[in-house]
């Protein structure tokens, strides 16, 4: 301990009555700066408040205030008949990064893991409103005064025990009505017990990834796929197993050669994302037989499947499921609006105890009222008639987008997924850069999302995902346009 410098000097300290802060805190913030600054040494002693309040000129109370402020932060300490000094316990070297005005250069690459480094960081079209933004919906067409008075109606009946901790599972009654809307909407197998509540479909991925897998364990993941899924299994500690799609969905005989013991795949049957193929009945009984033979996991995402154009609704995998090796995952992000943040995980009876176990690790449980607001809103009709006018609206978006595309770019482009869902695949020739020309649209307020960031591999396909949800029909011509003149400068 260094040896205690007892004799006081007033230090250099001005008050300001002008000054907004009050004169304690002005008091406080000049010793802290010459503590920190090692103008005051560690062990000086510094003067008594009377002393202090004496040679500024103000009342001795500003200065106890500011003193006991010093004392419960640690930067000063007090000895009964001794006196004040600057505490004795500071490290040695000098602390300026609290004082100093001058940026400091930070090293993102050091003290943080490996896998946080490998995330997509640098995405300017992610989630942006806007034309062709990816997963904007048509909001104002959303029914606000019945939902308002829903959740008006749920604020009116909180109780003590709606305001605690609620079942990680999620709102029994939710659950329920969610179970019956999967068996009659999806032909899902599954009841309430099944059901967890998740943050939306992200959240699920993430959970069903720490279920599933060890550090170093291979997953299938459809190529191309979402760059959000990669992430999360990414931090999971994944090792990532690339499999082709083709017109029927994923490869499953490519995935046995790359990795037949794969502990699961990862998969978006009814409308694959990015290319909105749908797989085939074969390739779903493959994708269950291998499941079935090598005591594998499938994790379906089944994140749109309300909206299809030019039949009728695709029945879900897990429905075909007679061995219980699927979880099925759903969200209402894309149905109604994404800052709901309600989506749901169907799990297989052996696996809940595991997804409880680590959702109480994440975050306890979901939140209450939306919950109590949206099982009404479901069981009561609101929702089926929402999905009817908006699947019209978005029919007739989708169609002045196709229209306008084959129009402005017929022979340059092909378009892919455009049965389905709120987006839709444009593909460009080999060599142009979607990326390049994504960055430039992006600083204009067009969101071009490039398809080649989809890809882990090398046979890259350069392209857009269009999203149509939020462009108005009599928009999508003028919006194609612009779309058309940045192709033209990048073709040069």
């Amino acid at each position: 301990m260094k040896k205690k410098l007892r004799g006081a000097v007033v230090p250099m300290i001005a008050v300001d009555r002008e000054d907004t802060r009050p004169l304690h805190r002005q008091i406080y913030d000049a010793f802290r700066s010459m503590i920190l600054e090692r103008r005051l040494e560690p062990g000086q002693r510094i003067p008594s408040t009377r002393a202090l309040g004496a040679d500024l000129g103000i009342s001795r109370i500003p200065v106890l205030d500011a003193y006991a402020q010093l004392l419960a932060e640690g930067y000063i300490e007090s000895q009964p008949g001794a006196g004040t000094y600057v505490t004795s316990s500071l490290p040695d070297q000098t602390i300026t990064a609290a004082t100093s005005t001058s940026p400091i250069k930070h090293q993102p690459h050091r003290a943080v893991s490996d896998a946080s480094n490998k995330l997509s960081v640098k995405l300017p079209w992610l989630y942006r409103s806007g034309a062709f933004s990816v997963g904007e919906l048509a909001y104002d067409h959303f029914p606000f005064r019945i939902w308002s008075q829903l959740i008006t109606r749920h604020v009116r009946r909180t109780s003590a025990s709606s305001m605690n901790y609620s079942d990680p599972m999620g709102l029994k009654e939710f659950r329920e009505v969610i179970a019956a809307y999967l068996r009659t909407a999806r032909a899902a197998h599954c009841d309430a017990s099944q059901i967890m509540v998740v943050n939306g479909s992200q959240q699920a991925l993430s959970l069903a990834a720490r279920v599933l897998h060890e550090a170093g364990s291979g997953v299938w993941v459809e190529e191309p796929s979402y760059v959000l899924l990669r992430d999360a299994l990414t931090l999971a500690g994944c090792r990532l197993v690339p499999v082709p799609v083709d017109n029927e969905g994923l490869n499953v005989a490519a995935g046995m050669k790359l990795a037949k013991r794969a502990r699961a795949a990862f998969v978006t049957p009814s409308h694959q994302y990015p290319l909105g193929v749908t797989m085939s009945v074969t390739r779903r009984l493959e994708l269950l037989d291998w499941a079935n033979r090598f005591d594998s996991w499938i994790v379906e995402d089944d994140y749109d499947s309300e909206y299809r154009y030019e039949s009728m609704p695709i029945a879900c995998l897990q429905g075909l499921d007679l061995a219980s090796r699927v979880i099925y995952i759903g969200t209402f992000s894309k149905t109604l609006f994404p800052a709901l943040r309600l989506g749901y995980i169907v799990i297989p009876p052996a696996l809940v105890d595991r997804f409880l176990a680590v959702r109480r690790a994440s975050d306890l449980c979901p939140a209450h009222l939306y919950q109590a607001a949206l099982a009404d809103f479901i069981s009561e009709g609101h929702f089926a008639a929402h999905i009817r006018r908006t699947k019209r609206l978005y029919s007739e978006r989708r169609s002045a987008l196709v229209e306008a595309l084959r129009r402005e770019l017929s022979g340059e482009i092909e378009i892919l997924g455009a049965e389905a869902g709120m987006h839709l695949v444009v593909t460009l020739p080999s060599g142009v850069s979607d990326v390049a020309i994504s960055q430039k649209a992006a600083q204009e307020g067009l969101w071009l999302w490039p398809l080649s960031r989809t890809y882990l591999g090398k046979n890259v396909r350069p392209g857009f995902i269009l999203g149509f949800g939020s462009t108005k029909a009599e928009e999508m011509p003028r919006e194609v346009r612009r779309l058309r003149r940045f192709l033209a400068k990048e073709s040069g």
